[in-house]
């Protein structure tokens, strides 16, 4: 009895689990690691209403080259480890660690990679924008 009780609960978990994932916005993944949301609020206050502020960690694995993407909301990146080439709207920079940049919204990010074939690269994004909004989608 109390396998079956053990599986009948491991099954209706499972469920409620997938079920929950079904209703949730799918995210997009255009590096090896999933973007990993640190922090996020909605703003209340009277002069920005219904705006969400979140910060984001995306891992680079060494030499990875991320899949192309916009944001549709303004972002400014932060350099935590290593260094980052970036292309953005046709345009290529190098971002070493300590270093930040912006871009504007829903520009074409046709691609960032590690500039290192051994270690990780790590970047601070910091997204606001209208809570319905995604920080990410795939580039059409």
């Amino acid at each position: 009895m109390k396998k079956f009780t053990l599986s009948l609960l491991v099954f209706c978990a499972a469920f409620a689990i997938n079920a929950k994932a079904q209703h949730e916005p799918k995210s997009v993944n255009v590096t090896q690691y999933a973007p990993e949301v640190i922090f996020k609020k909605i703003i209340t206050t009277p002069e920005i209403k219904s705006q969400e502020a979140k910060l984001v960690i995306v891992t680079f694995a060494p030499g990875e080259v991320s899949g192309a993407h916009r944001h549709p909301i303004p972002t400014i990146a932060y350099v935590l480890q290593g260094s980052i080439s970036s292309t953005f709207n046709g345009k290529t920079h190098i971002y070493k660690q300590g270093e930040a940049f912006w871009e504007d919204p829903n520009g074409l990010h046709a691609e960032s990679k590690n500039m290192s074939k051994t270690k990780q690269a790590k970047l601070l994004v910091y997204f606001i924008g209208p809570k319905e909004l995604p920080f990410i989608t795939e580039a059409k």
